[in-house]
């Protein structure tokens, strides 16, 4: 409308109030803003099925689904990182299109409260709205929607079985996707009514491929190196000082910097091991918390939480040769 007033001799638009310039001063000034940055874990997220990586199986068999316009209920299990939720979310985009994907998916991930009483009102809720099946592009859309629950190795036993009765019942408006790092954890009522897939773990040379590929689209200059020696000597110096103030404010900036801290873990003890300062009583001590952190870590524990453990125990020992 803005361009056709502009192309147009004469304008029907009525004078500027002093309310109105107000308005549009402000709307002016919005447009003129940064558009907010995005994350790279989100910027290149596969935005297709085509695009998920290194996961040829499960591609090939939803590829089929979609050309029918069609999917089962969903069971994806395996490692994290190995992208169950970026795959599912990239079918759910190609089956509704961008328009109708917020109004046909509903996502509940581990942050969520999903106990039974949230499986009897928000996704029985969801699951009993009907919806058409026409897209605005005029691509043949399935009249059903998509329920996705993200770690659902981690709701409660009456929580799968109230989601199984609602999966019976709604079956005609609603398909499940319920994705997990266990399959044994979740209840067979629910695993018989599902099309299960596993996903394979990425292998290294794929990673750093598509790390490559991101560092190269981003303009950032990379090495093969993980983390610098000098990250770890700091650790150290940090750890000798015997402050605890001192030590907290590297820990943060380590995690601030995103540093994995399994890979520090790994680098502190041949750090440890090698350093000729240490007993080997001291030695011992420090390898069994480095064992005790990296197991904390598998499970998903806080790093920074985790380090600062790890740490403050490293400088307990260093300090005792002081």
């Amino acid at each position: 409308m803005q361009a056709f007033l502009k192309g147009t001799s004469i304008s029907t638009k009525p004078p500027l109030t002093k309310d109105r310039g107000v308005a549009a001063t402000a709307g002016s000034s919005g447009e003129n803003k940064k558009a907010k940055p995005v994350p790279w874990v989100e910027k290149y997220r596969p935005k297709c099925v085509d695009e998920v990586a290194f996961q040829e199986e499960v591609v090939a068999v939803l590829k089929k689904s979609l050309e029918g316009a069609d999917l089962p209920n969903l069971l994806f299990y395996g490692p994290p990182g190995t992208g169950k939720t970026s795959t599912i979310l990239a079918a759910a985009r190609e089956l509704f299109g961008h328009e109708l994907f917020r109004l046909r998916v509903l996502e509940l991930n581990a942050s969520d409260e999903r106990g039974i009483q949230v499986v009897r009102e928000k996704v029985k809720n969801f699951a009993q709205l009907t919806v058409s099946g026409s897209r605005s592009d005029g691509k043949p859309c399935p009249p059903f929607k998509i329920v996705i629950l993200d770690e659902a190795d981690s709701m409660t036993s009456a929580a799968q079985a109230a989601l199984r009765r609602t999966m019976e019942k709604e079956s005609k408006t609603t398909r499940f996707c319920l994705i997990c790092n266990y399959v044994s954890r979740i209840i067979e009522p629910l695993t018989s009514r599902c099309s299960k897939f596993r996903f394979k773990p990425l292998s290294d040379k794929i990673q750093q491929q598509r790390l490559l590929d991101i560092a190269d689209k981003e303009h950032v200059k990379i090495s093969n190196e993980v983390i610098p020696v000098e990250t770890v000597d700091g650790v150290f110096a940090a750890c000798q000082s015997g402050s605890f103030d001192k030590l907290e404010a590297v820990v943060k900036d380590l995690i601030d910097e995103g540093h994995a801290a399994t890979q520090l873990v790994n680098q502190l003890h041949d750090a440890v091991v090698e350093n000729d300062a240490l007993s080997d009583k001291q030695k011992s001590i420090i390898t069994e918390k480095l064992a005790d952190v990296d197991k904390c870590l598998a499970d998903g524990a806080d790093e920074h939480l985790q380090l600062i453990s790890l740490c403050a125990t490293v400088m307990q020992q260093l300090t005792q040769n002081c």
